[in-house]
């Protein structure tokens, strides 16, 4: 079932773009709108719209909002090791631990951010989907270190446009096999779903356009340390880029890395850390920085791959 809504655009709408003009209109938030746009659920005058589109006074807005699913219920359940680095009435920043997901998902039990924040009484005031309320950037369940939720609307609205339009500066550390070949560079390489395998991602000719930018911090025996920076925010995208490579993250034996190195150093995960996170807060314009030191378990194979020098 689908709940259908007519609207004609009023006179101080006339001149917006389409996505703008039914977000304020509807009250939902503009990421909301451009997947009904691109699901072919708003009409303008009877004809399907692209979000670019401009309102005019008078037209007649049809927009089908369809029944949201039920998806997996988020169980407050608050996790030892994730610690709020900033919190105010729009956004938390929070450090998180490896084994921790961002948001409850079909075939995962284990702990969320989600989760652990309404364990922690925190409340998150954005439409969407309810299992991933608020949810403006994702870290892998292997992957540790800094994500931001937006608890309010407007704070979903101004981040999820800031992480689209590169605004947003992610930076992330890795512990790769092999030497890359330039020690510094660029991977620009589409990313989708991998042809032969459902829950794995790949450097495929149909993929999404994902750019990587990656700077040598350390050459070891056997293993180099990356500084990488994301112009884009892919599934998987930095082990994805990597094992294209041939210089996988240690550890990330799902993505090719050698299993017999990654019991060595006793990781029992991909070594990636998101060590540093920088935006303007979507309503002051404050500019917020936030830094990560390594987990245990990374500085741990960090120490014994320098031993080897």
């Amino acid at each position: 079932m689908a709940e259908l809504r007519v609207l004609l655009i009023p006179e101080g709408l006339d001149g917006e773009r389409v996505d703008v003009a039914v977000a304020r209109m509807l009250g939902l938030s503009r990421s909301r709108i451009i997947d009904l746009i691109q699901e072919r659920h708003v009409l303008l005058d009877g004809l399907p719209v692209a979000k670019s589109d401009r309102a005019r006074t008078g037209s007649m807005l049809e927009v089908s909002i369809p029944e949201q699913p039920d998806g997996p219920a988020i169980v407050p359940q608050t996790v030892p090791g994730l610690d709020v680095l900033f919190d105010d009435d729009h956004i938390v920043v929070i450090d998180k631990p490896v084994g921790v997901a961002a948001h409850p998902s079909l075939g995962w039990s284990g702990p969320s951010v989600l989760g652990h924040l309404a364990g922690a009484g925190f409340r998150i005031s954005t439409s969407g989907v309810p299992e991933r309320q608020g949810i403006v950037q994702r870290l892998d369940v292997g992957t540790s270190g800094l994500m931001v939720v937006a608890k309010s609307e407007v704070a979903y609205t101004i981040l999820k446009r800031a992480f689209r339009s590169r605004a947003v500066h992610k930076t992330y550390h890795a512990l790769v096999q092999g030497h890359p070949d330039p020690f510094t560079g660029t991977i620009d390489a589409p990313i989708g779903r991998h042809p032969g395998a459902e829950y794995r991602m790949a450097v495929v000719a149909s993929g999404r356009p994902s750019t990587t930018h990656y700077e040598t911090l350390e050459a070891f025996v056997a293993t180099t340390l990356l500084e990488l920076n994301l112009e884009t925010g892919r599934t998987h995208q930095i082990r994805v880029h990597l094992a294209a490579l041939r210089h996988p993250c240690v550890g990330d034996t799902f993505y090719g890395a050698d299993p017999v190195l990654a019991e060595k150093l006793r990781l029992q995960r991909q070594w990636l850390h998101a060590v540093r996170l920088g935006f303007a807060h979507p309503v002051t314009g404050e500019a917020m920085s936030f830094s990560s030191p390594y987990p245990v378990d990374l500085r741990q194979a960090l120490d014994v791959v320098r031993s080897w020098q």
